[in-house]
């Protein structure tokens, strides 16, 4: 498992103490709803950001009217305990992070403690903002626990519980004789790789998604399938899985309805594309990428 300290993963560490005890007691969070507590200021789904370039912040007075409000946390910095807030906005956002440039540089800017903030609570008030109707009666449905599940009603509607979804995705290095194989993505700039990933579909093991989707994208049959590390991924709400596996041949067969172009690139290659060198064959994933992180991890081994 990589080391966290020597390879940092945006959108996690986030200050806050989640709480989760006073998610399910009501008159616990209404008591934390006072003048102290803090509203995280957004428009749409993108934050405001203070004059010192980190998130804005109001208090519950600001929040829009007759808006859903989901509790985020406790901040215990500097001693105080300030419960923070999020209001769900009018319309979600399940567009890919490419679809939306002001996000490259928000990624960019915002310090690490930020950007987790950001993430976690992105995702979150998407959801409910996607999921104000029951999936299995289509009623309406409400905020529960703080805003960490939704209910459908129980008069008219079903009664149901719904919870916020992450959905696992495995993002894999595949190794052969000492390169490792890269794929370019469907619009992808031209020169940009990264490493192969998809999502974990129903009854799959973390091992077995990764040695199906490289066989589909590429036709290589991979073993030895590791773990190395995981990063929150927030648009809309996935859980990035970080693995190492091995194959026995390099023979590639591009699924071209996948991928634009697919190769294997050496150690040196890859070491001049995390440099930024002229020279580099590829251009290498950004820094708040995972597969940024995971091209460092192979080249420290």
């Amino acid at each position: 498992m990589a080391d966290r300290t020597t390879y940092p993963i945006a959108f996690s560490g986030s200050p806050l103490d989640r709480a989760d005890n006073m998610r399910a007691d009501p008159d616990a969070l209404a008591g934390m709803m006072n003048w102290k507590a803090r509203l995280l200021l957004l428009d749409g789904l993108m934050p405001s950001m203070d004059d010192g370039g980190r998130l804005a912040w109001g208090t519950l007075a600001d929040a829009p009217q007759d808006a859903e409000l989901v509790f985020l946390g406790i901040d215990r910095a500097d001693g105080g305990e300030k419960a923070c807030f999020a209001a769900v906005p009018p319309q979600g956002d399940a567009r890919p992070r490419m679809a939306n440039p002001q996000l490259w540089s928000l990624m960019t800017s915002l310090a690490p403690d930020q950007l987790a903030l950001y993430g976690g609570a992105r995702s979150i008030i998407d959801w409910h903002a996607r999921h104000r109707f029951c999936a299995q009666c289509g009623h309406p449905t409400h905020v529960a626990k703080g805003g960490w599940q939704r209910n459908c009603d129980t008069d008219q509607g079903c009664g149901a519980q719904h919870f916020p979804r992450t959905d696992p995705v495995t993002i894999m290095l595949v190794e052969y004789d000492g390169r490792l194989l890269l794929g370019r993505g469907l619009g992808w700039p031209e020169g940009r790789y990264s490493a192969l990933a998809g999502f974990v579909e129903p009854g799959e093991t973390i091992e077995e998604g990764v040695a199906r989707e490289v066989l589909e994208e590429t036709g290589v049959v991979v073993r030895d399938v590791s773990y190395i590390l995981s990063q929150p991924w927030p648009f809309p709400s996935q859980l990035m899985l970080g693995c190492m596996a091995y194959a026995d041949d390099d023979a590639i067969t591009l699924d071209e309805t996948e991928l634009a172009e697919a190769g294997w690139f050496t150690r040196e290659e890859v070491e001049a594309a995390l440099a930024g060198r002229d020279d580099a064959p590829i251009v290498a994933p950004p820094p708040h990428t995972i597969a940024h992180q995971l091209f460092r991890w192979w080249i420290a081994q």
